[in-house]
């Protein structure tokens, strides 16, 4: 049997959505199948379109707001008014109603979240104590945060599109992830451009969500991460990672990375399917050249039909499932 890919229309809540549809073609029988893990490649696209058009809440933002307060699953639950399973559900990818989805947007707000702890009424003695510190002290730190939020500045809006691989941007695995090819390859910047770009984009072909959230940009050299340049002077600074300028024969100049003094990869932010994508492009182009690696990226739609557009921006959805080098 054959994997295939086409063009399909899918709906959801009454709403039509184009996706690339996967399914195996049998060659003797000329019939068409699925597979669960085909199923829901197909539904994340379609839930990820309608969460984008409707402004809800990805699983990852609906974990990290649980994970903020300390609290279970069921235990946030309760104090939402959710049923029992239904705050697990969200985080596992269910779509919320947009209701519910609200609900969960005005809990973020650690001020909002203590008026609705105070009208639940679902904790009480130390639990409260317990839960009403943590609130106190989430409320605090905001306060003290910088003004500049750097996430937002180095990697644009901090909410999740089809330009950041429905991922919330994340700097911190991103740097992750060049400390990661840093420790591997010992790559010269143009190459780890590539390599920044065929990890996001394989996880997103592989998965339906991007690793770090980075948005990528085409420009004559090939796919980059936007503001690549400002990215990497940051985590130069913070020391993660150390780049060495060399000076070529032809007058010109390179910056090869290192990992920093004393810095090992983290892989403990990473899921088992982002570590497997983050090994797969290591090794793949592991004896590429930085010459040869520019040529594959021109080889990639996601280049050729972007490098000489307005906008630049390289669509995840519209380009990461037609990957052709990995």
């Amino acid at each position: 049997m054959t994997l295939k890919r086409e063009q399909r229309i899918m709906g959801f809540r009454k709403n039509n959505y184009s996706v690339q549809y996967h399914y195996y073609y049998c060659n003797d029988s000329k019939q068409q199948f699925t597979t669960t893990e085909l199923d829901e490649i197909n539904l994340i696209q379609v839930y990820n379109q309608y969460r984008d058009e409707h402004n809800l809440p990805f699983p990852e933002e609906i974990s990290a707001i649980r994970a903020a307060y300390g609290l279970s699953a069921a235990k946030i639950a309760e104090i939402l008014g959710l049923g029992t399973n239904t705050y697990r559900n969200y985080e596992q990818g269910e779509v919320p109603s947009e209701s519910s989805a609200r609900l969960i947007q005005v809990a973020q707000d650690p001020e909002e979240f203590k008026k609705i702890v105070h009208l639940s009424g679902a904790l009480l003695g130390k639990q409260q104590e317990k839960l009403t510190a943590r609130i106190e002290h989430l409320i605090e730190s905001r306060k003290k945060t910088s003004c500049v939020d750097l996430e937002e500045y180095f990697l644009g809006s901090k909410l999740p599109d089809e330009y950041s691989g429905y991922r919330k941007p994340s700097l911190e695995k991103l740097c992750e992830m060049v400390l990661f090819f840093a420790e591997q390859l010992k790559p010269w910047k143009t190459k780890l451009n590539k390599l920044l770009f065929y990890a996001d984009f394989l996880n997103f072909k592989t998965t339906g969500y991007s690793i770090s959230g980075a948005r990528y940009c085409a420009i004559s050299m090939g796919p980059v991460p936007d503001n690549f340049n400002t990215i990497f002077e940051w985590i130069e600074k913070q020391g993660d990672v150390t780049v060495e300028e060399t000076e070529f024969d032809n007058g010109g100049t390179g910056e090869q990375f290192f990992p920093g003094d004393g810095r090992k990869f983290n892989a403990e932010m990473f899921s088992a399917e982002e570590l497997h994508t983050l090994t797969t492009v290591a090794e793949t182009f592991s004896r590429i050249s930085t010459r040869e690696i520019i040529r594959i990226s021109h080889e990639e739609k996601a280049w050729i039909e972007n490098v000489n557009a307005t906008n630049q921006m390289i669509s995840y959805l519209k380009y990461g499932f037609d990957l052709k080098a990995v």
